[in-house]
């Protein structure tokens, strides 16, 4: 019941906003077409998109095209820096060699990097990448540092006395009770995969969302930047639900110990 009540509530709210939407726009004109387009031209910009494509290509080109590059920034920041952070969570020495660099670099913004990626990489697909991952790799450093050790002494204490080995330990006891800490971090650094993705397609790329967006707003074509825009937006809320039930399954236990404690 409490899960129907919040869908009916989200579903009002979204109905509210597009009458508001058409209200301001369509019907009694309050906002012009020029600064912020109406349903019907957003409407037919997406029509345009997935027919005969807008600028070079359909819609699902460019969707796809981000999504690959999402794919490999989130994939690359999540196999290196969960590592880190395991490594740096349970070793004081390596946290002391690590943690100064991480926290000098850790600062700069994502996009303060993308002149040095395309004079690293060019304008090709991988100085997006780079970008993308150095905005995703510190949530999952910091996530997985501090879901390693917020791990209990109990526990590792019982698995020293049992001598499990160091792998097994690592994979069947220290992992898992960081786990939902880890996931914190996964979510993190995949919504900061999406928020950099279109500052990185605008310089250099030939597809992608970023692109659609880029040119658009040099055609002024507003109708145009919004379908852009829902599409990141939708992207990112059905990349993040995956993402969250590949947790329900992988941590569930933790979920479930939350509601009865």
């Amino acid at each position: 019941m409490r899960l129907s009540r919040r869908t009916v509530v989200g579903a009002t709210t979204l109905l509210v906003l597009a009458l508001a939407w058409y209200v301001a726009t369509t019907g009694l004109g309050l906002i012009s077409a020029g600064r912020f387009p109406a349903p019907g031209d957003v409407g037919a910009a997406a029509a345009q998109a997935f027919g005969r494509g807008y600028p070079d290509a359909t819609l699902v080109v460019h969707v796809l095209h981000s999504l690959k590059l999402v794919f490999l920034g989130f994939t690359v920041s999540v196999a290196l820096g969960v590592p880190v952070g395991m490594l740096m969570g349970w070793s004081r020495t390596a946290e002391a060699l690590i943690n100064p660099i991480f926290l000098l670099l850790r600062p700069i913004p994502p996009l303060a990097w993308i002149p040095l990626a395309i004079l690293w990489l060019g304008l090709g697909d991988g100085a997006k990448v780079m970008v993308i991952f150095l905005a995703a790799f510190p949530p999952a450093v910091i996530s997985t540092h501090t879901g390693i050790r917020a791990v209990s002494p109990a526990i590792v204490e019982a698995a020293q006395m049992l001598g499990t080995p160091r792998a097994r330990f690592v994979a069947e006891v220290l992992a898992p009770a960081a786990a939902p800490m880890i996931f914190t971090g996964l979510r993190l650094s995949l919504q900061a995969s999406w928020t950099t993705l279109v500052a990185a397609e605008l310089v250099g790329s030939l597809a992608g969302l970023g692109y659609v967006l880029n040119v658009a707003q040099q055609d002024l074509y507003p109708g145009m930047i919004l379908v852009g825009m829902a599409a990141v937006g939708v992207l990112g809320a059905a990349s993040t639900a995956l993402l969250g039930l590949a947790e329900r399954r992988a941590v569930g236990w933790a979920q479930t110990r939350g509601a009865f404690a």
